[in-house]
């Protein structure tokens, strides 16, 4: 198992501790799991790592460093609807999937600090999992994150630097504090190990109901589930486990929206943009890093972008909320955008929706 750069192909070892290519490619993990088997689930561990067996992890640290993550429920809303309950988390967001691995790779390999750049809950993920495994932390969040967040991220002991501007300029100054002091970048779009903790959420999906559903809306910013589920769905496929590859719905909001537009355009790149505020802050990215890498997923398996429209957010959470599901605002653009959808395309049934955040993070 190694790195390979994205770019020039360039291979180096899983345990260097540069965040990427010195010609500026992201790394890939080079890594080929096994044929995915669930006799081969490891039934006797009761969280995400259950599929150990499929996922590229370096050593055995996940042992010490897990809190139970994964394993969330599935929840019917209505006769169209399931709802994948990912907020039923040690730090009450789908990011502890990634966090997890990245963080047990970093205690692997002997990190003693961290640093990652965040909207919110990749870093409150991140500084939860470090606080367990001893490692320093600081995160670096946009200005206008929810103070909630932030509170989450510094109760577990890390530093939180508050950084004015937009969530791209709040990625480049942390990415100028990697480059000149050589701190460690756990960052959920850099390193390939978050996306070994992504893909469980689609094994848990199928291990739950012996399918995959017809229709699966992901958000995607910076395309952290997105690129997990897409190659679990890969693998599965190769595996015989699925005889098709499922419609994925994938949405970004009307005031952010590089992918979708490069998806209309025709574009291999993400698209410039000028990203305006909204309240899906989660999903807020104007220059996703691995956008290629997620155009070429999209066009290969006709993903279908769609608009969360941004008057419709909180209008979509309440209707949520008044069946019992609490959920912060960029999850509540999921079920904005699946709305919007059958607008455009008529009714779908069979589908499943990511409930990604707890509501009480975006009170504010």
């Amino acid at each position: 198992m190694e790195f390979v750069c994205s770019v020039c192909q360039k291979r180096e070892s899983v345990i260097t501790r540069k965040p990427k290519c010195d010609c500026g490619g992201l790394w890939k993990l080079d890594f080929t799991p096994p044929r995915f088997d669930l006799d081969k689930v490891d039934k006797t561990e009761w969280s995400m790592f259950r599929y150990h067996p499929f996922m590229g992890l370096y050593s055995d640290a996940w042992r010490d460093i897990s809190m139970g993550e994964g394993m969330t429920p599935i929840v019917r809303l209505d006769e169209n609807v399931l709802l994948k309950m990912d907020y039923f988390m040690p730090t009450l967001s789908f990011k502890d999937r990634g966090a997890a691995v990245v963080v047990a790779h970093a205690k692997a390999i002997g990190v003693d600090k961290v640093v990652q750049d965040s909207s919110g809950n990749a870093g409150n993920a991140v500084a939860a999992y470090c606080a367990r495994a001893g490692i320093g932390c600081e995160i670096f969040v946009p200005e206008g994150t929810s103070p909630k967040k932030i509170d989450m991220i510094r109760a577990h002991g890390a530093t939180c630097t508050v950084v004015p501007g937009s969530r791209d300029h709040c990625a480049d100054v942390c990415r100028a504090k990697v480059d000149q002091e050589g701190a460690y970048y756990a960052n959920h779009v850099y390193n390939p190990f978050f996306y070994e903790g992504t893909k469980t959420y689609i094994y848990e999906v199928y291990e739950q109901l012996r399918r995959i559903p017809a229709n699966l809306v992901i958000p995607v910013g910076n395309g952290t589930l997105f690129l997990g589920a897409m190659k679990a769905l890969e693998e599965l496929e190769a595996a015989g486990c699925i005889d098709t590859f499922p419609q994925i719905i994938a949405l970004q909001t009307e005031t952010c929206d590089p992918l979708l537009q490069a998806m209309e355009q025709g574009l291999d790149e993400p698209a410039h943009i000028t990203p305006t505020p909204t309240i899906a802050e989660g999903i807020a990215i104007g220059r996703p890093m691995r956008g290629k890498e997620i155009l070429a997923y999209a066009k290969k398996h006709g993903v279908r972008f769609v608009h969360a429209p941004e008057d419709r957010i909180l209008e979509a959470r309440a209707a949520l909320a008044g069946k019992g599901v609490y959920i912060e605002h960029t999850t509540a653009a999921n079920y904005a955008a699946y709305r919007r959808y059958c607008e455009l395309c008529g009714p779908t049934p069979d589908t499943l929706i990511t409930m990604c955040g707890a509501g009480l993070k975006s009170d504010h």
